[in-house]
């Protein structure tokens, strides 16, 4: 924890280090550095100040505690890319001034843009703000399959993920979800994991909208790695009890107008770290399916299952896990983990579709990758 709060530490110095004697003189300058100060100290104490006591105060202020937190963490980490931009510009501009090919006009720059910084910061944490606590709007994919029967042309999948129920997201938003799932008329229902962040004891009546999920042929669960850290067994009988079922490396054949579709389910990629049981299988997920089968649709936490997946022989695989990065800059760096960030990609005869999630993990924040519920259609390949 003191290695933590060292690195706050160093790094907020950094930041003031580098913009606060920037700034202009007169009144903007004034203000820039009491605000941009002001914003440093509380910052360098909410963001340890959430992670340590949050887990240790009872509620409701250790949710506001947590929100303080993640929203200081959002703002620092606009703050510091901006203010790391903001020297390697400068270190560019000094090199031409060097070189004779910039004039004096560098210092104004200099100055001004150290004001910049900070503001721009705020703007984009607002608005990140805005799009992350705003419901997630539905977003409309089809998805091409060879063959397709006609009994199953425009066979719907309304996906949810990463719904991170928790501190911050409570039962109004997941009521606010439900409601506008139950709208699309989906022929089934996909939840790609991460739907919690804590205990069933602290979160169930949070969850429990989920239990007015409507679709024609039910609601199908698959844990992703926070189901792990939430304690996954107490959170599978809760689903359960809601009325959702939860797919352990299997499937079910759901029988749609004469026409059948299989929906399968991994556990998470890492699940075997937690529980050696829950080594995910594509492989055993599909076995025993009907030869017969028109569809096959795996839903798999992250989109790293998608190799197993195509090999087991799907023809469609559904995952989450990502955010589609969530904010920038970090909506550039996913693709280093996960072969795919967000959309719909295709692995040889494989469709794989990532959602963006539907809340959020961590800052209340979204630039660049907007949440969603996903109305996934199929249609007949060449449509």
């Amino acid at each position: 924890m003191f290695r933590l709060l060292g690195l706050v530490l160093l790094l907020h110095g950094y930041i003031g280090w580098r913009l606060l004697p920037a700034m202009p003189s007169g009144t903007l300058g004034a203000i820039g550095v009491t605000a941009t100060s002001l914003w440093l100290v509380a910052s360098t104490c909410l963001i340890p100040a959430g992670l340590i006591f949050r887990r240790r105060t009872r509620q409701p202020l250790a949710d506001r505690l947590a929100l303080a937190s993640w929203l200081a963490m959002g703002a620092f980490s606009s703050l510091f890319v901006l203010t790391l931009l903001r020297d390697a510009a400068l270190f560019v501009g000094i090199t031409l001034h060097a070189l004779g090919l910039l004039d004096d006009a560098l210092q104004v720059v200099a100055s001004y843009s150290a004001i910049g910084v900070p503001a721009l910061a705020a703007l984009l944490t607002g608005l990140g703000f805005f799009n992350a606590r705003r419901p997630a709007g539905v977003r409309s994919v089809d998805i091409p399959i060879t063959d397709l029967p006609a009994a199953l042309h425009g066979f719907t999948i309304a996906q949810i993920s990463d719904l991170h129920v928790g501190a911050t997201i409570k039962r109004n938003y997941v009521e606010a979800i439900v409601e506008a799932v139950n709208s699309l008329g989906a022929d089934v229902i996909a939840v790609t994991g991460d739907l919690v962040d804590g205990s069933v004891s602290q979160l169930a009546p949070h969850t429990e909208p989920l239990a007015r999920l409507l679709s024609r042929h039910g609601t199908y669960f698959v844990t992703g790695n926070h189901e792990y850290y939430s304690g996954a067994q107490a959170w599978m009988a809760e689903l359960h009890r809601l009325g959702v079922r939860v797919l352990i490396n299997e499937h079910v054949v759901l029988r749609h107008d004469g026409a059948s579709v299989v929906m399968a389910g991994v556990t998470d990629y890492s699940g075997h770290h937690f529980d050696p049981a829950h080594r995910s299988d594509p492989a055993a997920a599909i076995a025993g399916a009907p030869i017969g089968a028109m569809v096959r649709v795996l839903l798999a936490h992250q989109p790293r299952s998608a190799f197993a997946a195509q090999k087991a022989g799907f023809d469609l695989q559904l995952s989450g896990h990502t955010h589609g990065g969530q904010f920038l800059p970090w909506t550039l760096f996913v693709r280093l983990q996960q072969p795919f960030t967000a959309g719909l990609h295709r692995l040889e005869s494989l469709w794989v579709y990532v959602s963006r999630g539907t809340g959020y993990w961590g800052p209340p924040k979204r630039l660049g990758a907007p949440s969603e519920i996903t109305r996934l259609r199929l249609v007949p390949a060449g449509y």
